[in-house]
C-alpha cells in the first residue's frame, strides 16, 4: 500500500513531465505507424507536396489539438467577444496581456507537433520523398554523379543514404534546439520568479487542492440545484430560495491570474473572497508576473474544458 501511495505521489508531483512524455511517446508511435502503413511515396511530380504534407500537416493538426486540450485556452477565449467586454479588449495593455498568456500556451501545444516532425526527420521516409521532388535538393544530391532526368529522380533519389543522413541531421538539430530552448526558458523564468522555491512548491500544492475542492463543490451545488428544480417541476411547487453565484461573480473568478507582490493571494478565487467578493478596488489591481506561476490557471479540473 505504501508503494502504491508513493507511486501516486510521484505521478502527482511530476504530472506535467509525465503528461508531456506520454504525449511524445504516443506521437512518435503514431508517426511510425503512418510512415510504414499509410505513407506511400507516389514517385512522380507530386513527391514534394506529398512528402511535406505528411511531414507538416499532421504536425499542424496536433498543434490545434494542443490548443483545444489546454484548459487555459478556453479560460482565455470564453466570453472574450461578448458585447459587455468589448470596450476593455481594445487597449494595448489587454493585448500585451493576451500575448503573454498565448506564448506559453503555444509552447506547450507545440510538444506533440515538434515530436512528430523530429521523429519523422529521424525516420527520413517523408523527407526522402519530398527531396526527390525538389530541383534544389536534387541538384545538391546529384552533383558530380552524372546526368539524371527529373523522371529518374522522382523514381529514386540519386543518393538515398545522403537524403536519409541529411534528414536525420536536421531531426537531431531540431531536437537539440528544442531541448536547449526549453532548458534556457525554464531557467530564465525561474530566475525571475517573484517567490521563493519553497513558497512555489506550497503554491502548487494549494492550487491543486483548490481546484479539486472547487470541482467537488461545483458538482454538489449543481446536483442540489438540479434536484430542487426537478422536484418543483414534478411536485408543482414554488422553489425555495437557493443561493448561487451571480453572472458577475462567475466573471470575476474566471479571469486569468496575475501576481501582485503587494498582496499575497494564491489564486483569483483567493483574491475574490478576501476583497469583499471582488467589490473592493484591490480586486481590480493587476499584477505583472504571469509565466512563472501559470500553473494557477492551468491546473483546472476537467470541467473547465468545453
Amino acid at each position: 500500500m505504501d508503494t502504491l501511495q508513493k507511486a501516486v505521489d510521484f505521478c502527482i508531483r511530476h504530472q506535467t513531465t509525465l503528461s508531456f512524455s506520454i504525449v511524445s511517446l504516443l506521437t512518435a508511435a503514431s508517426e511510425r505507424v503512418f510512415s510504414y502503413v499509410v505513407f506511400k511515396c507516389p514517385c512522380n511530380s507530386e513527391n514534394l507536396v506529398y512528402g511535406y504534407s505528411f511531414l507538416l500537416a499532421p504536425a499542424f493538426v496536433l498543434l490545434l489539438l494542443g490548443y483545444m486540450m489546454n484548459a487555459r485556452t478556453w479560460r482565455l477565449f470564453t466570453g472574450m467577444c461578448s458585447p459587455e467586454k468589448h470596450p476593455q479588449y481594445c487597449s494595448w495593455r489587454t493585448w500585451a496581456h493576451f500575448c503573454q498568456l498565448f506564448v506559453p500556451m503555444t509552447a506547450k501545444a507545440s510538444v506533440a507537433p515538434l515530436t512528430w516532425i523530429a521523429v519523422a526527420l529521424l525516420g527520413a521516409n517523408f523527407y526522402e520523398c519530398a527531396a526527390s521532388g525538389s530541383n534544389m535538393t536534387a541538384q545538391l544530391f546529384c552533383k558530380n554523379k552524372g546526368n539524371y532526368s527529373q523522371e529518374q529522380l522522382y523514381k529514386m533519389p540519386c543518393d538515398e543514404e545522403l537524403a536519409a543522413a541529411m534528414s536525420s541531421l536536421i531531426g537531431w538539430f531540431l531536437i537539440v534546439t528544442i531541448m536547449a530552448l526549453a532548458l534556457i526558458s525554464t531557467c530564465v523564468t525561474h530566475c525571475f520568479s517573484p517567490v521563493s522555491y519553497l513558497q512555489f512548491k506550497f503554491w502548487k500544492i494549494y492550487s491543486r487542492k483548490e481546484h479539486k475542492l472547487f470541482e467537488t463543490k461545483a458538482k454538489e451545488h449543481a446536483n442540489k440545484l438540479a434536484e430542487r428544480n426537478t422536484n418543483c417541476f414534478f411536485e408543482a411547487t414554488d422553489p425555495a430560495p437557493f443561493p448561487t453565484p451571480s453572472n458577475e461573480d462567475w466573471q470575476k473568478v474566471s479571469v486569468s491570474y496575475t501576481f501582485n507582490s503587494q498582496s499575497q493571494y494564491y489564486s483569483v478565487l483567493h483574491k475574490y473572497v478576501n476583497t469583499n467578493r471582488g467589490n473592493d478596488a484591490e480586486f481590480q489591481e493587476e499584477g505583472q508576473d504571469l509565466n512563472v506561476i501559470e500553473f494557477v490557471d492551468e491546473a483546472q479540473p476537467s470541467v473547465s474544458g468545453l
